[in-house]
């Protein structure tokens, strides 16, 4: 089960479907089996279907806000897979889910967020993780202030031309608050 499942989401991400096998052979060797991981911004919830087929008894736990929570919903609706949790309703600015994990998984999600929410999320995200807990970001990233492709930098701007508060972040910026909050 995989592809041909979420090929009939009624949400459904090109681009989650395109880089999920890379990022499920670098989850191999982050996660334990039996690892609970928190999903946050799963979107379509392609990339919680692939990682529990692909990852040794892993728990994931899909989360998201509106509009995306609906239609999350209804994609995983039916799909009975082992480690696959139910989605829970989850808006970082707020950030009120409770219980630990070993790992909190987001994808693509920081650069399209508001950057008033980083804080929140990552005081969030250090109340769940248990000690010695991963927080594993996935996405584009500036280093040093630049642009890794001209693409990413054309993106940037389309993506501060629908809200200036979001758009790619520097990664050492993200680094910085995440030691601030989480260790």
């Amino acid at each position: 089960m995989g592809n041909e499942v979420s090929a009939n989401f009624e949400l459904f991400n090109n681009a989650a479907e395109n880089n999920q096998q890379f990022i499920a052979d670098e989850l191999k060797w982050l996660l334990v089996p039996g690892a609970r991981v928190l999903e946050i911004g799963s979107g379509s919830g392609q990339h919680a279907v692939h990682f529990v087929n692909q990852l040794e008894e892993v728990n994931w736990q899909p989360a998201d806000k509106e509009p995306y929570f609906g239609p999350l919903e209804r994609n995983l609706k039916g799909i009975s897979l082992a480690g696959l949790e139910k989605p829970i309703y989850l808006d970082v600015a707020r950030f009120d889910v409770t219980g630990r994990f070993d790992a909190v998984f987001c994808a693509n999600v920081m650069h399209i967020m508001s950057a008033d929410l980083i804080p929140s999320m990552m005081a969030g995200v250090a109340n769940l993780l248990d000690d010695g807990g991963l927080f594993i970001l996935y996405g584009p990233y500036k280093y040093k202030g630049a642009f890794t492709t001209e693409s990413n930098a054309e993106f940037d701007e389309w993506l501060k031309s629908r809200d200036v508060l979001s758009g790619i972040r520097d990664i050492e910026l993200v680094q910085d608050k995440a030691r601030t909050r989480l260790l």
